[in-house]
């Protein structure tokens, strides 16, 4: 990756980009960049050097604030960070707690979980459940057969989401007011699954979709409105001219410049189907294997099942994945500044697009800047 390909650059790449690429990001996102300066005593200087490297990184920090003028997502990135040290750190062994799990109520699903009023769907590899502890009317589990949540099988997750949609099928038979889908997928605990076994949740609710999905479509419908066109298209062009987004198989590939935090990826697709379960197997094997990723959230945000009265004209099926952090870090990875302010980013969302890649990508280019991604 050339080093001009990175996020500290990112003002003088969006300035190097073609005139129309300029307008089309410029009216979707708002960059600016300041740099932190602080004073280093003496009695510090051996602490900062051993935890980052130099001086010279910790007295001028060069921070890059991002923000989505459609979505009003932000960032504010500042790769530092990811050197800060940690006191409240555990040993982890990831092997052992993953076979000293084995036998829980997971494992033994039609015994050890409630089944949902219209009752179970069976997959190839997979099981539903009714959550015990719901947060909607129809709350429920997809349960994978393999106990390990990082053995990543593309057939196990095509065959998860199939069985999600026939739930949401059946839920929606039963209450035919429920019609708003939302399935997600937390690995381990830092992602905020309780239970370390491979699973699924979903849930299926009345009146208006889940606050942040009606948030985008809202969005949408008003960026069409001003611009007369297509917010997720706009935002997948902005960011191939940059070289963060690539299509593959029929799937639409972002490393986001406003991310929920770490390393947040996101796919647009036509359906809940094996293609977009190719894609996200992709990312998500790329993340583990070669980026170091253990604990992850999976979102999939999608239209009605049924018709509405709601405009969702363009609107897409769209996967969000995130990497939570280190398994031994006992601090969280948001705070108030995350909960009620803007992300803050350690990750270089470059760095993340090149060991995402796909090989269609590498063909033509990822990170140089594509003058032809704006029409």
């Amino acid at each position: 990756m050339p080093e001009t390909c990175t996020v500290v650059n990112l003002p003088a790449m969006i300035a190097a980009l073609p005139a129309e690429a300029q307008v089309l990001f410029e009216r979707l996102f708002r960059v600016s960049q300041v740099v932190g300066e602080l004073r280093v005593p003496e009695s510090m200087r051996p602490w900062v050097m051993k935890h980052f490297g130099s001086l010279e990184a910790v007295e001028k920090q060069s921070i890059v604030k991002v923000t989505n003028l459609a979505t009003m997502e932000g960032a504010l990135f500042n790769g530092i960070r990811a050197c800060r040290p940690f006191e409240a750190k555990d040993g982890v062994d990831l092997e052992a707690i993953i076979a000293e799990s084995v036998g829980d109520p997971f494992c033994t699903p039609l015994s050890g979980t409630p089944e949902d009023v219209f009752g179970r769907v069976r997959g190839r590899h997979c099981i539903t459940a009714s959550n015990v502890a719901k947060y909607d009317g129809f709350h429920g589990l997809v349960i994978f057969d393999e106990h390990d949540p990082l053995h990543l099988d593309e057939e196990a997750i095509a065959d998860a989401f199939a069985t999600s949609l026939e739930w949401a099928r059946r839920a929606h038979e039963a209450d035919d007011q429920a019609v708003y889908f939302f399935l997600m997928w937390n690995c381990l605990w830092k992602s905020g699954a309780s239970i370390v076994h491979g699973h699924m949740q979903m849930a299926l609710s009345r009146d208006m979709h889940y606050a942040r999905v009606e948030s985008l479509r809202r969005a949408a419908l008003a960026y069409r409105g001003r611009y007369e066109a297509d917010l997720f298209g706009d935002m997948y062009e902005a960011h191939r001219a940059l070289g963060l987004a690539w299509e593959s198989g029929g799937v639409r590939h972002v490393v986001y410049l406003t991310p929920a935090k770490e390393k947040e990826t996101i796919l647009f697709a036509d359906g809940l189907n094996a293609g977009l379960a190719h894609a996200v197997h992709g990312v998500l094997q790329r993340m583990v294997q070669e980026m170091g990723v253990r604990s992850f959230n999976v979102s999939v945000s999608m239209p009605p099942l049924a018709p509405t009265d709601e405009d969702w004209t363009g609107f897409p099926v769209m996967v969000r994945i995130v990497d939570r952090g280190d398994l031994s870090n006992r601090v969280a990875d948001i705070g108030a500044m995350e909960l009620y302010a803007s992300n803050v980013i350690a990750s270089d969302p470059f760095v993340v697009a090149q060991a995402l890649r796909h090989e269609e990508a590498s063909q033509s280019g990822l990170l140089a800047p594509v003058a032809a991604a704006i029409p």
